[in-house]
């Protein structure tokens, strides 16, 4: 199982910190990502980083806004997102995957997601 939490509104330009608590499998076993849904549009690839922390990748549209990390011992991953913009306005999920460079089109489990709206 995965729960998001920490969306919300914030202003363009605000900050807001993301987290994806999992339960029920071993977490360090799993590439895990971060993806978003905006309304009337397919779902987006954010985000994703490698089993132990040590690698990351991010789509073109957040790549020096938001970064991605993980803390194995509390089987949690996070999404920090800095400079927050209109466009990023979006239903966030995770997801869990055992291939991490696959993650950008696939993944095993997912998470129900949390809303993220941004005001301009």
């Amino acid at each position: 199982q995965l729960v998001e939490s920490g969306g919300g509104l914030a202003q363009a330009g605000g900050s807001l910190r993301l987290s994806c608590a999992a339960s029920g499998l071993t977490f360090s076993f799993y590439a895990m990502g971060w993806y978003r849904q905006a309304p009337g549009k397919e779902r987006d690839f954010v985000a994703a980083i490698n089993w132990s922390g040590g690698s990351t990748y991010y789509a073109d549209s957040v790549k020096g806004r938001f970064t991605i990390s993980r803390d194995n011992a509390k089987n949690t991953v996070y999404l920090q997102m800095n400079n927050l913009a209109p466009e990023d306005t979006a239903v966030y999920s995770c997801a869990a995957g055992k291939n991490f460079r696959g993650m950008m089109t696939s993944a095993d489990y997912w998470g129900q997601g949390t809303q993220v709206t941004v005001s301009s």
